[in-house]
């Protein structure tokens, strides 16, 4: 059968989950990525209570929705980035806190951990469930980066200089990834600008910075990938073992008018002068069936979530297409090769 459809819920955090929820079955949602803001998810809830999970999964389930996992971006930014003003409107106030920015770093780490926990006990009061997961539990977030201002190589960059920002991702992560491990919980990083994977190239070398922590994969997205002109086919071949999750959201390029390239030009998403825009599913330029057949190769068995980001178009109206679209387009890989009827024993 097909992979269920999702609703990341990030970007509807406006609405209370208890207006999303029906609004997203309405749509023709199978079950949501709940991110922790916004009421949808409340991680130290959710780590210290039973009741507000099972009350979390009643909500879902009276609207005959599921979930596969949770989603916690925006902590995750500030885990290694160089805090500025920018992370104090996304970050909740126990993690800025005096906004000194190695505290900050500290209590985001201190905070995506207590997101495992959360999520474990989330999981485990999953109607239904037996003795596993359907699905390995994932938080799906971001890592920041201390060396992504140094993106373009001036000042001279070396590797040096480079392989410092990656041992600092190392050093402050695999002790998070040690506590999701003893909590059977996968992190799934959306590979994306500004964070310190954000190709092909930075993601292998993320994995081995830290010596490959089976914890450690990735949340794909293409319409992140797409518009740098990396092969966004190829990184689920590349990965396929670490694809713990997928993002479906469109992208197109090269529909600007020649001011503004892939860095943006300090545009707003939207300004007709620019090169790259996220749009909605099926209207930009992804190639969704030869991602399909990639995610079949690699036996990718998990949800296809919904991602919606366009400004040009009524979120509602959107939200609903790209449900459809994600279904048209899905299909299940082969349990025979075709050419087997020639073979007579088979006949």
């Amino acid at each position: 059968m097909s992979r269920p459809v999702t609703l990341f819920t990030g970007q509807w955090a406006d609405l209370s989950i208890t207006e999303l929820a029906p609004l997203a079955k309405e749509m023709g949602y199978d079950g949501l990525e709940l991110a922790c803001w916004g009421d949808h998810f409340d991680v130290d809830q959710a780590a210290r209570s039973k009741k507000y999970c099972k009350e979390k999964w009643e909500l879902l389930t009276d609207n005959g929705l599921t979930c596969f996992s949770i989603s916690n971006h925006l902590v995750g930014q500030a885990i290694c980035d160089n805090i500025d003003e920018r992370h104090k409107s996304i970050l909740p106030p126990d993690v800025w806190g005096d906004g000194k920015p190695e505290g900050v770093r500290r209590r985001a780490a201190r905070k995506m951990i207590k997101t495992a926990k959360a999520c474990r006990n989330f999981f485990d009061l999953k109607p239904g469930r037996k003795k596993k997961d359907d699905f390995p539990a994932v938080v799906n977030g971001f890592t920041g980066s201390s060396i992504w201002h140094a993106l373009y190589a001036f000042p001279p960059t070396d590797q040096a200089f480079l392989e410092k920002g990656f041992q600092d991702f190392a050093n402050r992560f695999i002790p998070i990834l040690d506590e999701f491990d003893k909590v059977n919980v996968n992190f799934g990083l959306e590979v994306h600008p500004t964070e310190i994977a954000f190709d092909i190239a930075s993601a292998a070398r993320a994995i081995k910075s830290l010596k490959g922590h089976k914890r450690f994969g990735f949340n794909y997205d293409p319409s992140h990938l797409g518009y740098q002109g990396v092969d966004y086919v190829k990184f689920i071949r590349e990965f396929g073992d670490r694809i713990y999750h997928v993002h479906m959201k469109d992208v197109w390029w090269g529909h600007g008018n020649g001011d503004v390239g892939v860095f943006g030009g300090h545009t707003d998403f939207g300004d007709a002068r620019r090169y790259w825009d996220f749009r909605s599913l099926g209207h930009g330029d992804i190639a969704f069936e030869d991602i399909i057949v990639a995610l079949n190769d690699v036996n990718y068995r998990g949800p296809l979530s919904v991602e919606w980001e366009d400004i040009r178009m009524d979120r509602v109206h959107g939200g609903a297409e790209a449900a459809s679209f994600v279904k048209s387009v899905d299909f299940p890989s082969s349990s025979v090769a075709f050419d087997s009827a020639f073979d007579k024993k088979n006949q």
